[in-house]
């Protein structure tokens, strides 16, 4: 009697192995276990991940390696538009579950699976983002969720594992912990509370550069393009070249807090060097590139970009729209930007750049003006505030 297949979404973290487990010993189904790397996992990583599933009873295990996918599809637009969620967070998972959820339902399409899992909890963001992706991608493939449908504990996932003779450190799992290119973010019992904030050990990354350096990020028409006068034309490897320089003064550490896509508050920690450094940098480069409206407009548009990549709608056709806009505005954000890093701290210099809209002969901010003369000046001024002298004209004399 053939047994129905299950392609389970797993990362070896707590929750998906329980789901391995209990799907293929409880549940009696045929187990497939998928890993959409998203540039989190190094091979002696995915190694140990795909002996985890082995020893969980799995059928079958696939590491699927979509790191170049997400670049081209997210982190590029997310660059383009500056876009830190609440001013904070570089949407760091939140952008690589849909990529992830998208490779795992279709691996599912390609085995002819009866159904797909995640092991999502009831609480947060990411049950709907594989939900969400599934039903659009294959409404004909049923979800199942044990960690949320049975409201688990991850006590009683540990113990459960525990009594199958499953070994694990399961003091490592004390944390979740989420890894990719644009960064990691760190889930623990401090993030449970507004009060508390993450230990050092909670860190992936710890601290180990004191003294200060001076680093160089050049762009190209918006996308990064060299790290310290070394061009980079792969630019996932660009990413993980400034992250490894960034990651050992402690950058990009922060706590985000912001509303969820199910109605409550959440915190989550990260750490994101890269992520940080690019976005800023790439931000200075542009105020002395573009004009003065279509760094407006552009924030408006990459706000809203963030805000949909946050909430699951990725596949809204909309999407595509705006990153057509935010591809536009990059035409000549090229240049070089100088970054001091210290400890937990950097600092943007200055840029570098043929398009540098202050190097011109129009004039110099509070030096000199070549352009206009001082009686231009005084009349601009005089006919700037017309409308504002009308107001305050009719005020007074309604006043009296």
């Amino acid at each position: 009697m053939n047994k129905e297949k299950v392609v389970l979404a797993f990362s070896g973290g707590l929750d998906t192995s329980f789901c391995a487990m209990y799907l293929s010993q409880e549940k009696g189904y045929e187990v497939y276990t998928v890993i959409a790397n998203t540039g989190g996992f190094d091979q002696e990583d995915l190694k140990r991940i795909e002996e985890r599933a082995y020893r969980l009873g799995v059928k079958k295990h696939v590491a699927i390696d979509i790191t170049q996918e997400y670049y081209e599809k997210s982190i590029k637009y997310m660059v383009y538009g500056n876009v830190l969620r609440n001013g904070t967070y570089p949407i760091s998972v939140s952008s690589e579950r849909i990529f992830q959820a998208i490779a795992v339902i279709n691996y599912a399409k390609a085995i002819g699976a009866n159904y797909v899992a995640h092991g999502s909890t009831g609480a947060g963001n990411d049950q709907v983002r594989f939900d969400l992706t599934f039903e659009v991608l294959a409404p004909e493939i049923s979800i199942i969720a044990p960690t949320r449908d049975m409201t688990l504990t991850r006590e009683y996932e540990i113990d459960y594992l525990k009594k199958h003779g499953y070994e694990a450190d399961f003091a490592k799992m004390e944390y979740s912990i989420n890894k990719g290119l644009w960064g990691t973010s760190i889930g623990g019992k401090e993030t449970l509370k507004s009060e508390q904030t993450l230990p050092e050990h909670a860190y992936p990354s710890q601290v180990t550069k004191q003294q200060e350096e001076l680093l160089s990020l050049g762009f190209e028409k918006g996308e990064i393009a060299s790290v310290n006068g070394r061009a980079y034309c792969n630019k996932v490897e660009a990413i993980q070249a400034i992250e490894a320089i960034g990651s050992p003064f402690g950058i990009g550490r922060d706590m985000h807090i912001g509303d969820t896509i199910i109605g409550i508050k959440g915190r989550v920690g990260f750490e994101a060097a890269a992520p940080l450094l690019i976005i800023n940098a790439h931000k200075m480069l542009e105020k002395h590139t573009l004009s003065k409206w279509q760094l407006y407009w552009k924030d408006q548009i990459a706000n809203w970009y963030g805000m949909f990549l946050h909430e699951a709608q990725y596949l809204e056709p909309v999407m595509r729209d705006m990153e057509v806009f935010l591809e536009s505005t990059q035409q000549h954000v090229t240049g070089t930007v100088g970054v001091k890093l210290r400890p937990c701290h950097f600092q943007l210099v200055g840029v570098e750049s043929d398009f540098d809209l202050m190097k011109t002969d129009f004039g110099e901010y509070g030096e000199i003006n070549k352009a206009w003369t001082a009686q231009d000046a005084k009349g601009f001024t005089r006919i700037t505030a017309v409308p504002i002298k009308i107001f305050h004209a009719v005020q007074t004399k309604a006043k009296k």
